[in-house]
This record gives C-alpha cells, sequence and structure tokens, in this order.
C-alpha cells in the first residue's frame, strides 16, 4: 500500500523559492514540493521534471522519475538530500556551493533558445528581462499567481 503524501497545496500556496536551499542545494526544496504536490494531486499550473528542475537533476546526473519514486515513497526533505548526495555524480561541498552561486544569477535571458520566452513573461510582470534573474522572475510570478505582489 502507498503512503499518503502530503506537502503543500500548490492550487493554494506557491512552493519555495528556488533559492531557498536544502542540504546546501538551491532549487531542491522548490523541485520536492512539485513532486509532492504531483504525487499528491494538487500540482495545480506547476510542473515537475521541468526545465529548472532538469538544472539539479543534470548537475547532479540524477533522473526526474529516479527522484519522484523517492517521494512517493514518503521521503523527507533530509531524505531527499541523503538520496541526491549517495546517487548520480558525487559532488563536493564546495562544488555544490559554486553551482548553487551560479544559478542564482543566471537567467533565461542568456539563453538564445529561452531568450524571447523570457523576455514576454518578464514584462508581463514589470520586469528589465535583461536585469532579471530566473530566480526573480520565478520569486515575483509566485507571488503575483497567489495575490502576495506588493501594490
Amino acid at each position: 500500500m502507498k503512503k499518503k503524501i502530503a506537502g503543500k497545496d500548490l492550487t493554494r500556496e506557491a512552493p519555495r523559492s528556488p533559492r531557498i536551499r536544502v542540504g546546501g542545494y538551491a532549487i531542491l526544496g522548490r523541485t520536492i514540493d512539485k513532486c509532492r504536490a504531483l504525487v499528491a494531486g494538487d500540482i495545480g499550473e506547476y510542473h515537475f521534471d521541468c526545465p529548472l528542475d532538469n538544472m539539479l537533476f543534470g548537475f547532479k546526473g540524477v533522473k526526474g522519475d529516479d527522484f519522484k519514486a523517492q517521494i512517493e515513497n514518503g521521503a523527507s526533505d533530509q531524505e531527499m538530500v541523503e538520496w541526491l548526495n549517495r546517487n548520480g555524480e558525487k559532488k563536493r561541498p564546495e562544488e555544490i556551493t559554486r553551482w548553487c552561486e551560479k544559478v542564482e544569477v543566471d537567467s533565461l535571458y542568456n539563453d538564445p533558445e529561452k531568450r524571447d520566452f523570457f523576455s514576454k513573461e518578464a514584462r508581463k510582470l514589470g520586469l528589465d528581462p535583461a536585469k532579471t534573474t530566473t530566480f526573480e522572475w520565478l520569486e515575483l510570478d509566485d507571488k503575483v499567481s497567489y495575490g502576495q505582489a506588493a501594490a
């Protein structure tokens, strides 16, 4: 019998910011929130195993389906950190820190294939795409989506 998976109901609240580090990893908390919501049936407009999640999966060399299997078995945040540390490519703490620092200041604007999409979405929020990080855009989009943006 499968465990009942409980987490954030993403039809009512946003996942964690990609900037919040869980076990030293940026993006991980958000990915966990989206995966739990998917398994529980309340992911709303969010997507698991998306390009953002794949930045983390690619860095560690793991697959979204393997990550999801752990969540389906009821893994806690700490158990997900331990699983991530055990699986895929081994990374030293300083490599993880450098990667986190890099993704935190990256922007989809710098990716020629995603520039048009990002520019359009950033402008919808009143942001200058050329000066906005991906994380800044996601955080503001979450706030606007849930009516938490400052007037």
